[in-house]
């Protein structure tokens, strides 16, 4: 299965937004309601999580064919990798310290953004690199 790069970069600027929100404002369910994002697009594949399918159905109908597309397994892994760390920043700014929860936090906006602004996906060059290691 492959996936329109461009609905990734949505997705990872979405993520970049509400997690820079939970940053500012330490909003516990505004992070939950992030890792289930982050669960649907690693149990479901990016395609049919909540942001791939607001992409499908708003954004790509206004957009020329995709330019590119990529594997869906690097970005979904990717999705896992960005629910561990938000559920690392649940348990910090549910149960403490408070640093834990911001950091975990801190983390996966940087991923995020960096997806979101240049394309380059820290998540889904971990995968490769397992595959590589892996053979």
């Amino acid at each position: 299965m492959r996936v329109d790069t461009r609905g990734t970069r949505f997705a990872a600027a979405v993520t970049t937004a509400v997690l820079a929100a939970v940053l500012v404002s330490g909003s516990f369910p505004l992070l939950a309601a992030q890792a289930l994002v982050f669960a649907a697009g690693a149990a479901l594949g990016v395609a049919r999580s909540p942001y791939g399918l607001l992409f499908r159905h708003l954004v790509r109908p206004r957009l020329g064919p995709p330019a590119g597309t990529e594997d869906a397994a690097p970005p979904r892994f990717a999705q896992g990798v960005g629910l561990v760390f938000a559920l690392v920043g649940l348990v910090g700014y549910g149960a403490g310290p408070l640093w834990l929860g911001m950091a975990a936090t801190a983390c996966a906006l940087a991923a995020a953004f960096l997806n979101a602004a240049f394309g380059y996906c820290l998540g889904c060059e971990v995968y490769l690199a397992l595959r590589r290691i892996a053979g």
